[in-house]
């Protein structure tokens, strides 16, 4: 498995859609809204094995206090490879100037970020406005 990485935000709604709908995320229902988030993002860093689109991160930042990294997702049949940690890795070093750095992520998957250096604020919630 060769897994190639480029920074793009040009991604096919097919590709999104697979992505997403792999882990089950609702936004694979909305591929056109998908692939508009990813071309609004500051950055977003895709991982590849071949024409397949098998990873992601986004971001969205003020370039100065908060990048709040809003998507990162990796295919179920890639998982374990290392790929979300290089994702999660790359973002943070670009992104070191930062001082404060933001994700929410669904409990199974706390210990992961805990691994990457994010930590969890029980004085803190996520809050939420959402139709999906």
């Amino acid at each position: 498995m060769e897994i190639k990485y480029i920074w793009t935000k040009e991604l096919s709604t097919e590709n999104l859609k697979k992505l997403f709908l792999s882990v089950d995320w609702e936004s694979g229902n909305y591929p056109q809204k998908a692939q508009k988030a990813m071309f609004n993002s500051h950055k977003v860093f895709t991982a590849w094995d071949g024409d397949a689109l098998i990873g992601l991160m986004s971001s969205m930042t003020d370039t100065v206090l908060t990048v709040y990294f809003q998507y990162l997702v990796v295919h179920p049949d890639y998982q374990g490879y290392g790929i979300g940690k290089k994702l999660v890795d790359t973002m943070l070093e670009i992104y070191s100037d930062i001082p404060r750095k933001v994700l929410i992520s669904v409990n199974e998957k706390v210990g992961f970020y805990e691994h990457r250096g994010f930590t969890h604020h029980v004085d803190k919630s996520p809050m939420f406005v959402s139709s999906l």
